[in-house]
C-alpha cells in the first residue's frame, strides 16, 4: 500500500503547484461545488460548500508541496475520504432528525448545521479528490475539467428549452428587478468558460494548449451563431392537443391520439409559451380567459380531429398571418359582442395561430424581440357579452348550413349508449326547457361537473372509443375525455358540437394588469354548441373532484418583463422593413454577422498574443529556453521583423545587431534547444534557480522592448501596439 517515490524526486518536484496556481484553483472548485449546492441546500450549506472545497485543495497541495502524500496509493485516500464522507452524512442526519438537538438549539439552527456539516464534508472530498488525481495522474486534469463544466451545466439545465424562469434562483433575481434571466446566464456561461480556460492555461503541457482554445472557441461561436440565427431554445413540449409544433396539422393521422396521457413532466407544464398584451380592458364573466387554436369536429370513423372539409370551422384560421386575415363575416351577433384587441407573442412554436374566444382579424405584428418571441401578431376578437336570456330559447345550428354541414356536426360513434344516456340526463327538466338546446347542454354538463373525476393518469387513452371508455367507465380523466364525452352527448341530443382546443387561463393571474402569460398548463379542450343566431358558444364541464392541483401562481415579474418587450415600440421600424422579405436572411444582417464573427476573431487573435507573451512566467524553468524565445519573435514581430524564410536563428540575431538584447535572448535558448551543445559566443549563462532564471529572462525581453522603442518611428510603434496576431508571422 505504499508509492516508494522519493520526496526530492523530479517527478515530485514538478507536481508541487505554485502558491498562485494553487490558489486559482482552489477557488475554481470551490466555485463551482457552491454553484452545484445552491439550488440542493440552504444559503448557509452553500457557503460550507465552498468553504470547505476551497480548504481542502489548499491543504492536499500543501501536503503535496511537503511530498507527504505520496507515500500513500490514491485507492485507500478515495476509501478514507468516502468512509469521513459516511460518517458526516450520518451525524448530519442526526443534527436534522434528534428531537433533543432540535429542543435544544431549535429546529432551525439544528438543520442548519447539519446542511453546513454534509456539504462542508462533501465538497471537500470531492475537492481533495479531484486536486489528488490532478497531481498524481497525466490524466488528471480531465475531470477537474468535466466537473466544473458539468457544475455549470446541471444547474443551468433548469433553464434548458427556454425555461425563461429557471432556476429559480437565478430567475426570481432577475425578474423582480426587471432584468431578462437569459442576460444572466449569458454571465455566468461567460464565467463559467472563462474558468476553463484559466484550467486550461494552467496545464503543465502547454503544447496542448492551442487546440484546448481551439475547441471552446468553436463552442463559444457555435452557440452565439445558433442563437443569433434560430433564436432562444424553446420548452419542447409534448401536444396531445395539437397546440405546439411547427406546422398545422392538416387532417391529422390514425396514429395522432390527443386522449394519450400527459407526457409533460411539472417542470415543462409550468413553462411560459405566449404572451398576451391587451390593448383593450376586456375581464370575462366566466372566471377564464378562453383562447381558441383549433377545434376537433370532423368524424373519422375513430373519434372526432381537426377537419378536412372547407366547409366545416371556417371561422378557424389555420396559417399565420403574413397579410390581414379577416374571417368577421363567420361570427354572428355582433350587436351583442364586444371589440377586444390583442397582441400575442409567442414564446415556442405553434402549428395555428390562436386568439381570444372568437377572433375576426389576424394580422402581423413587429416582433421587437427576435430571439425570444418565435412569432408575434395582432388579434382582433369579437367576445360575447350574452346573458343567460339571450341563450335560452334558441334553436339550435344555423338556418344557412347544407345538409352535409349538419351532418358533419353531428356525427358521432355509432353507440347507442350515448343517446339513451343523454336522455336520461334531460328527463327531468321543466316543460318549458325540455326542447331547448342550450338547457340540454346545461343539464350535461351539470351531471359531468358532479360526477367526473379530474385526474391526468387513467386507463382510457388507448380504448377503442376512449370517451366511451371514460363517460361510461370510472369517469376519471382530464379536459378532453371531458371535451369529447360531452360533445358526443351533446351531439346524440341534436345539438351540433364540437372540441374546442387551445389555452384556458384564469382571470385573476391578469392580476389587474394589461399582459397574461400563458403556460403550458393552461392547455386545455373544452365542447362548444351551435346556438342559431349567436355562433358557437362554451359549455365547459368543471369537475368539482380533482385528483390533481393543475392550479400555477401568478408569476407576475416575468409576466411584466415579457409584456415590456412585447410592446416595445421602437420595433415597428425594424417591422416595416421586414415586410419586403425575412430580416433574418437580408443583407444587412449577413453584413452584421460578418463584422460581428471578424470582430470576434481578431479578439481572439490578440487574446492569444496575450497568452503567448504572459505563458512564460507560469511555465516552468526548463521550458523557458522555448516560450520566452518564442515571446521574443512575437514582439518583433508586431514590428515587422521576422525571420526569413531558410534563415537559421543564429543568422537573424546577427542581422539584429542593432538589438543587443536579441542576441543574448537568442543565445540562451539555442543554450537550452535540443541539438545544441553549446551557447554561440557572447551568450551569457544562467546560473542559481529557476526562479532567477526566469527574472533574467524577463529582464532581457523588457531590455528588448526598450531598444524598440528607441529604434523604431513612433508610427510602428503604434501599430505593433494594436497588432492583434503578430504570432501568425513569427517564426
Amino acid at each position: 500500500m505504499i508509492e516508494k517515490i522519493p520526496e526530492n524526486s523530479g517527478s515530485a518536484r514538478a507536481a508541487r503547484p505554485r502558491a498562485p496556481q494553487s490558489v486559482i484553483r482552489a477557488s475554481i472548485l470551490a466555485i463551482a461545488c457552491w454553484v452545484l449546492s445552491t439550488p440542493l441546500t440552504t444559503v448557509a450549506g452553500s457557503a460550507a460548500a465552498l468553504s470547505g472545497c476551497l480548504m481542502a485543495c489548499l491543504w492536499l497541495d500543501r501536503l503535496h508541496a511537503q511530498a507527504r502524500l505520496f507515500r500513500l496509493r490514491t485507492p485507500l485516500i478515495v476509501l478514507s475520504l468516502v468512509i469521513v464522507l459516511a460518517l458526516g452524512a450520518a451525524v448530519a442526519n442526526w443534527l436534522t432528525s434528534s428531537s433533543a438537538f432540535a429542543q435544544t438549539l431549535g429546529a432551525m439552527v439544528s438543520y442548519q448545521l447539519g446542511q453546513m456539516l454534509f456539504w462542508l464534508l462533501l465538497a471537500a472530498g470531492i475537492g481533495l479528490t479531484l486536486r489528488l488525481l490532478a497531481r498524481r495522474h497525466s490524466w488528471g486534469s480531465i475531470p477537474e475539467l468535466l466537473f466544473v463544466a458539468s457544475a455549470f451545466v446541471i444547474t443551468l439545465a433548469a433553464h434548458q428549452r427556454g425555461m425563461i424562469d429557471r432556476p429559480y434562483f437565478i430567475g426570481d433575481f432577475a425578474l423582480i428587478r426587471g432584468i431578462d434571466p437569459s442576460s444572466i446566464l449569458m454571465a455566468i456561461g461567460v464565467i463559467a468558460v472563462l474558468a476553463l480556460a484559466v484550467l486550461l492555461m494552467m496545464e503543465n503541457n502547454h503544447k496542448r494548449l492551442p487546440y484546448h482554445f481551439s475547441v471552446l472557441a468553436v463552442l463559444c461561436f457555435s452557440l452565439l451563431a445558433y442563437v443569433q440565427f434560430f433564436g432562444m431554445p424553446t420548452p419542447s413540449l409534448t401536444d396531445d392537443l395539437g397546440l405546439t409544433g411547427q406546422a398545422a396539422a392538416g387532417g391529422g393521422s390514425q396514429s395522432d391520439n390527443p386522449f394519450r396521457d400527459g407526457e409533460n413532466d411539472a417542470s415543462d407544464r409550468e413553462a411560459p409559451v405566449a404572451i398576451v398584451l391587451f390593448r383593450d380592458d376586456y375581464e370575462p364573466d366566466s372566471g377564464a380567459y378562453y383562447f381558441r387554436e383549433s377545434a376537433y369536429s370532423q368524424f373519422n370513423g375513430t373519434l372526432l380531429w381537426t377537419a378536412e372539409d372547407d366547409s366545416l370551422d371556417q371561422d378557424l384560421v389555420s396559417e399565420f398571418p403574413s397579410s390581414p386575415i379577416e374571417v368577421t363575416e363567420q361570427i354572428p351577433a355582433r350587436d351583442q359582442r364586444r371589440s377586444v384587441t390583442t397582441t400575442i407573442g409567442l414564446l415556442t412554436p405553434h402549428r395555428s395561430p390562436f386568439g381570444l374566444d372568437a377572433p375576426v382579424r389576424f394580422e402581423r405584428a413587429p416582433n421587437p424581440n427576435s430571439l425570444r418571441f418565435r412569432q408575434t401578431y395582432t388579434v382582433e376578437s369579437l367576445v360575447p357579452e350574452f346573458e343567460f336570456p339571450d341563450l335560452i330559447g334558441r334553436q339550435a345550428g344555423s338556418p344557412d348550413w347544407t345538409v352535409a354541414q349538419w351532418t358533419e356536426y353531428l356525427e358521432m360513434p355509432d353507440d347507442p349508449r350515448y343517446g339513451e344516456f343523454g336522455r336520461e340526463l334531460i328527463a327531468n327538466l321543466r316543460p318549458e326547457f325540455a326542447d331547448d338546446p342550450y338547457a340540454k347542454a346545461l343539464a350535461v354538463k351539470d351531471w359531468l361537473d358532479t360526477n367526473g373525476i379530474y385526474s391526468l393518469a387513467n386507463e382510457h387513452a388507448y380504448a377503442t372509443d376512449p370517451a366511451a371508455s371514460f363517460l361510461f367507465g370510472d369517469m376519471t380523466g382530464y379536459c378532453i375525455h371531458f371535451a369529447y364525452a360531452a360533445t358526443y352527448l351533446y351531439r346524440s341530443l341534436g345539438i351540433p358540437a364540437r372540441v374546442g382546443v387551445g389555452y384556458s387561463v384564469p382571470s385573476a393571474n391578469r392580476a389587474g394588469g394589461s399582459a397574461l402569460l400563458i403556460q403550458a398548463v393552461h392547455g386545455h379542450a373544452w365542447p362548444e354548441i351551435y346556438l342559431q343566431d349567436l355562433g358557437w358558444v362554451i359549455v365547459d364541464p368543471t369537475p368539482s373532484q380533482t385528483l390533481v392541483d393543475m392550479s400555477t401562481d401568478p408569476q407576475d415579474s416575468l409576466q411584466q418583463m415579457l409584456a415590456d418587450m412585447l410592446r416595445d415600440d421602437a420595433a415597428f421600424e425594424a417591422f416595416l422593413q421586414d415586410q419586403a422579405g425575412d430580416s433574418r436572411w437580408s443583407l444587412e444582417n449577413l453584413i452584421r454577422a460578418i463584422v460581428t464573427l471578424a470582430i470576434a476573431l481578431l479578439i481572439a487573435a490578440f487574446l492569444i498574443r496575450v497568452y503567448r507573451a504572459q505563458i512564460p512566467t507560469l511555465g516552468s524553468a526548463q521550458q523557458q529556453y522555448r516560450l520566452q524565445y518564442r515571446a521574443a519573435l512575437d514582439t518583433l514581430a508586431a514590428f515587422g521583423i521576422v525571420r526569413r524564410h531558410g534563415e537559421s536563428r543564429e543568422a537573424f540575431a546577427r542581422r539584429l545587431t542593432a538589438l543587443p538584447a536579441f542576441t543574448e535572448l537568442t543565445g540562451q535558448h539555442l543554450r537550452g534547444a535540443p541539438g545544441y551543445g553549446l551557447a554561440p559566443a557572447g551568450a551569457w549563462q544562467a546560473t542559481g534557480s529557476g526562479a532567477d532564471e526566469k527574472q533574467v529572462w524577463q529582464q532581457l525581453r523588457t531590455e528588448l522592448q526598450r531598444e524598440l522603442a528607441t529604434s523604431q518611428p513612433p508610427w510602428r510603434r503604434a501599430l505593433a501596439m494594436v497588432h492583434p496576431a503578430p504570432w501568425l508571422a513569427s517564426r
